[in-house]
């Protein structure tokens, strides 16, 4: 079997591998192989008495944890297996995380170990009490007009005399006395006040990011956001095509509100709010929003265009959103946003993880003319790239195209976000790239602290 979430294949045991099992622990578990290289091989382990014995003390002693390791034999080729079960509290190795998504293990720091130690305690950002924040941060126009919102949909219980509070702890928002962040971030009168950027930057520029012409910046609550950003687009940013049948007006739209709605949704409830603020940017042929805030582990760009179970960062959030009708609990956000966009003739939207968030982008129909003829990239492919491999499209795989895709956008990314990215391991990375080394495509230039990738162009 090849490489996946849950098994991993070593030649050899070293110490550095105690990483692997402290990343399946706190993942969903799964398979270590010693003595089992890359291609499935089985190399006989001289040393594997020694290793019986070393191995189970090091997991024990490292991470306090017991595996069961187990000596295995093919046609006398002794190698051996270390199963590790998931944990249900967070495992650490000499005070690292590590946390397996996909094939490839994972350092967690910063945002991402937050979020995750919260999920081992059986808490998410949003569902933490605000110890600062009373009702009076609370905007009650904002919650008149989330319950009326709620009513075409007949999800929400009966709020009628009711207080505010008494609203929110019909949302579950708040704990005792106290109100939840998810409360502040739905209807605070001035969430900014309690975590940065709360707001929505949207740009207008030309060609590229480079041709800046003008923007403007909303913030305030989610229900208001999710309302004003759309006047500000249809008002100032988009252009509306007028057609008249007989002596009526008809006004359409460059993109579909479906789509476009679903876009801003799905990057106010699944954003990390302690990060930057939400980017939409328009350009001449394209619509762009990004949010920080990576997919859930072990979910892939392609698995989130297919069927997917819902698993929201902000549950809290996406609850109280689910009861106003705002967004379906399947998951099906972005199918709506391909299906609108299928049914509008427009380009597939492009979806890519980049600096840390999901980027979601909408295309006019002319930009089908700067896309590659087979379609191997999701969105537009970066004209360096178009000019200097298009010759050689047919002779590249789907893998081979996207790292020259994610180069062309970072010459200095790292193998281990390349394979991020795409959703696949470093070693199927490194691969590729030996591929696309001998084809003469690409080079690295300097060393690999301090060097960058080059694509060589073809004459």
């Amino acid at each position: 079997m090849p490489e996946s979430q849950n098994i991993e294949y070593k030649q050899s045991w070293h110490d550095d591998y105690l990483k692997w099992v402290c990343g399946f622990a706190n993942a969903i578990g799964g398979i270590i192989y010693i003595g089992i290289d890359n291609k499935g091989n089985v190399a006989h382990l001289a040393d594997y008495a020694k290793l019986m014995e070393d191995i189970p003390n090091k997991i024990r002693n490292a991470m306090g944890i017991i595996c069961d390791v187990q000596l295995e034999d093919k046609q006398g080729n002794k190698y051996i297996s270390i199963k590790v079960n998931p944990y249900s509290v967070a495992v650490s190795l000499r005070g690292r995380f590590y946390y397996r998504t996909g094939s490839t293990n994972l350092e967690l720091t910063g945002v991402e170990l937050n979020e995750f130690l919260l999920k081992k305690s059986g808490k998410t950002w949003d569902d933490v009490a605000e110890e600062t924040a009373t009702i009076k941060d609370i905007d009650e126009q904002s919650i008149t007009k989330f319950i009326d919102d709620s009513k075409e949909k007949g999800r929400m219980p009966e709020t009628k005399g009711l207080s505010a509070f008494q609203v929110l702890e019909k949302l579950q928002l708040t704990e005792g006395k106290k109100l939840k962040r998810a409360a502040i971030v739905l209807f605070g009168k001035d969430p900014n006040r309690f975590y940065p950027n709360v707001q929505v930057k949207i740009g207008r520029f030309g060609k590229d990011s480079t041709d800046l012409k003008f923007h403007e910046i909303v913030e305030g609550n989610l229900v208001y956001m999710l309302a004003e950003v759309q006047v500000q687009l249809n008002h100032k940013f988009l252009i509306r095509p007028i057609e008249f049948a007989g002596m009526q007006r008809i006004e359409n739209t460059e993109y579909p509100i479906d789509a476009l709605r679903e876009m801003l949704l799905n990057a106010l409830v699944h954003r990390n709010y302690m990060g930057a603020h939400i980017q939409l940017r328009v350009f001449d042929d394209r619509l762009s929003i990004w949010n920080e805030g990576g997919l859930p582990f072990g979910l892939t760009i392609e698995e989130l265009k297919g069927e997917h179970n819902s698993r929201p960062r902000n549950p809290k959030i996406a609850k109280a959103c689910f009861m106003a009708g705002y967004i379906d609990a399947w998951g099906r956000g972005i199918f709506k946003i391909l299906n609108a966009c299928k049914e509008a003739n427009l380009p597939e939207p492009g979806i890519k993880e980049m600096n840390g968030g999901i980027e979601v982008t909408l295309f006019k129909a002319t930009a089908n003319q700067n896309r590659l003829a087979d379609g191997l990239v999701d969105g537009l492919v970066k004209g360096l790239v178009i000019n200097l491999v298009k010759g050689l499209v047919k002779e590249l795989s789907d893998t081979q195209i996207k790292i020259l895709n994610l180069i062309s956008e970072d010459m200095n990314i790292t193998k281990r976000d390349m394979a991020k990215h795409i959703g696949t391991s470093t070693t199927t990375i490194d691969n590729h790239i030996e591929i696309l080394k001998t084809k003469k495509v690409l080079e690295r230039v300097g060393g690999r602290k301090t060097g960058y990738w080059h694509i060589i162009e073809q004459k």
